[in-house]
């Protein structure tokens, strides 16, 4: 079991937990009808989704670096796409997607200053 866990990050699973929260947001928060917004929510949850499940199962530092610029995306969308305006898809938008970022930019600090393992 130790052996399972040993590549798994929290952050990773937090990633996923805040790709599922993305992606439900245009209902939960009612802008479905919003196409750019809503549009961006559901895609950008399935990309971030989709890494964290392949950095759950086999990790890759690189993973992390997508999950950063995704996170990056999603704080950015509602002004490159234009719906700042629309208060729930932006502050849905900044916050998720800060906190995906700061879980991927974790996870690459984490990784890149883990202690030498002694022989």
């Amino acid at each position: 079991m130790a052996r399972f866990m040993e590549n798994k990050h929290p952050q990773d699973w937090a990633n996923l937990v805040l790709a599922v929260l993305l992606f439900i947001s245009p209902w939960v928060l009612g802008y479905s009808a919003q196409q750019f917004a809503a549009g961006n929510a559901w895609i950008s949850a399935v990309v971030i989704a989709v890494i964290a499940i392949g950095a759950l199962s086999a990790f890759r530092e690189w993973e992390e670096w997508l999950n950063l610029i995704a996170g990056i995306w999603v704080v950015a969308a509602p002004w490159v796409l234009g719906f700042a305006a629309i208060a729930a898809a932006m502050w849905t938008h900044v916050v998720l997607g800060l906190l995906v970022a700061a879980a991927a930019a974790w996870e690459i600090w984490e990784v890149r200053h883990r202690p030498e393992a002694a022989a």
